[in-house]
């Protein structure tokens, strides 16, 4: 094997430091299933936490691994085809801050740090799916989260499971929405930006790095919160997830508010 086919396979094997996330996941993910930890919210705080961690990883696999088969050859050499979150070019935006979103507030706050050589590819099509990528991957976990709820294949799903799903589905969906709003900086203006004049795009690239900040400081106004959450909550509704789930769900999750009592949710 020659010396670049063997980078090659370095820069693509997978991280130790996944494969942890991973493990934790899995393992939180039978304790909550089994009922073996004593306090399942601690159990459902490190299996959607970790879940959500993982998802994460793979939103910006997913726009790596596009860019690379779309003409950035360089992305390897970056980690960003390992799934090691430290690799990313900002750590603090694509796993801190959604990571300390989700535990203040259960919000799935995008992330999104993977730097990508754009004069590297050619096509407009190819740029706009390179920025779709990612939430994609976001709508492909709430699909596999709100599957038992939509395909009724509830029966014998012990409830913490249950109420475990129904949370990180709304990060997942949550993710999703935010991710592909037509906002700079947001993955949603990076599928748009590609066709818009070239004026345009100059004119808006100096606020991109605020994009994100602005969408947070409007969620904090109480109308345009619960507009949001409204059509977040529709949608969930519509895939046959409980809101009451969804809530009991986050209060396992943040056990050290401490519980009302075990919600007892009936979910069909």
């Amino acid at each position: 094997m020659s010396t670049a086919t063997a980078r090659r396979h370095s820069d693509r094997r997978i991280s130790p430091v996944f494969l942890g996330i991973l493990a934790v996941m899995a393992v939180s993910g039978w304790a909550v299933w089994t009922g073996f930890a004593a306090q399942p919210g601690v159990a459902v705080f490190l299996f959607v936490l970790s879940a959500w961690i993982v998802s994460l990883c793979l939103h910006e696999y997913a726009h790596a691994r596009t860019a690379l088969h779309s003409g950035d050859l360089s992305i390897g050499a970056k980690g960003y085809l390992t799934l090691n979150p430290l690799k990313y070019t900002h750590a603090l935006l694509s796993i801190v801050l959604p990571v300390l979103f989700v535990i203040m507030g259960g919000l799935g706050l995008p992330g999104g740090a993977v730097f990508i050589e754009r004069h590297r590819i050619r096509g407009r099509w190819r740029h706009s799916l390179i920025s779709a990528a990612g939430p994609l991957t976001n709508v492909l976990f709430a699909v596999v989260c709100t599957a038992p709820f939509w395909l009724g294949a509830l029966d014998g799903v012990p409830l913490p499971f249950v109420l475990a799903l129904a949370f990180l589905a709304l990060l997942q969906v949550t993710a999703a929405i935010l991710n592909f709003l037509p906002v700079p900086g947001l993955d949603g203006y990076g599928v748009l930006e590609p066709w818009l004049p070239h004026r345009l795009r100059r004119q808006v690239e100096p606020f991109a790095p605020f994009g994100l900040l602005a969408v947070f400081a409007l969620l904090w106004i109480p109308g345009v919160n619960a507009v949001f959450f409204d059509a977040v909550y529709a949608l969930m509704d519509g895939l046959g997830v409980p809101r009451e789930a969804v809530y009991c769900g986050r209060e396992l999750f943040q056990f050290w508010k401490g519980e009302s009592g075990f919600c007892a949710v009936p979910v069909d």
